[in-house]
């Protein structure tokens, strides 16, 4: 099927799925999944378990799953995280379609989820193909505003070539830096997870992505940054 969204907005079932209603028990879902997988349960059989006793749907059991972790995986993405004292003048490294899709699906009115270990993670699932939204100019200005803000050196961002249109995205980002003066560089390449797990200790990497929170040396979470920047205020469920 040919996608033709023009908004990163929310599903039509979100309001009622993650409505205030709905809070209590997804809270008490994320905790009892994080406990599961803190005592060495499996993922998936202890997700089924959760989902079924406190009677999730489909994407809400999603939803849980990206804000549970357990204890030793919170502490160590969270001792990953680097002050902002080591921002200005640094180098970043960035995921980037899992930085973008989620400042664009706070701008179009999407939820957002703020999980256990401080990240915050949209519901946008790309399988393997993107595009660009009303969101996508807005969400790199706002997210442009934060780099400059903090004195960002320079940005090195990553695209997954497997993805379709990582061309025209590399090419918009491209035009927008050239336009502000920002220095950007923007690379479309096949395993963007790999290489920035890889990359050394003095390298701060933008992702949410939990695998690389974990393998990373360093982590910021600028996503969690620029949302805070915009109006009127996004949706976001802190079911952390």
């Amino acid at each position: 099927m040919v996608d033709r969204r023009v908004h990163r907005g929310a599903h039509p079932d979100d309001a009622r799925l993650f409505s205030q209603q709905a809070l209590p028990a997804l809270r008490e879902s994320v905790f009892d999944l994080s406990w599961l997988l803190t005592r060495g349960y499996a993922g998936r059989s202890s997700l089924a378990l959760v989902g079924d006793r406190w009677r999730l749907e489909k994407r809400q059991r999603l939803a849980v799953r990206r804000c549970a972790c357990s204890e030793a995986e919170r502490r160590a993405r969270l001792s990953r995280v680097v002050p902002a004292s080591v921002l200005r003048g640094a180098t970043i490294w960035i995921d980037g379609f899992n930085l973008l899709t989620t400042i664009e699906t706070a701008l179009g009115g999407g939820v957002l989820l703020g999980a256990r270990d401080g990240s915050l993670r949209d519901m946008a699932s790309l399988h393997g193909s993107y595009r660009i939204v009303a969101e996508t100019g807005p969400a790199l200005s706002a997210l442009s505003d934060v780099l400059e803000g903090r004195g960002i050196a320079a940005c090195h961002w990553l695209l997954d070539a497997p993805v379709s249109n990582s061309g025209r995205l590399a090419a918009l980002l491209r035009e927008h830096a050239q336009r502000r003066g920002l220095p950007w560089q923007v690379e479309v390449r096949r395993g963007v997870d790999a290489a920035l797990e890889r990359l050394g200790e003095e390298a701060i990497v933008v992702s949410a992505d939990s695998r690389i929170m974990e393998r990373a040396a360093r982590i910021w979470p600028l996503a969690r940054e620029v949302v805070r920047t915009l109006r009127p205020t996004p949706w976001i469920l802190d079911l952390g």
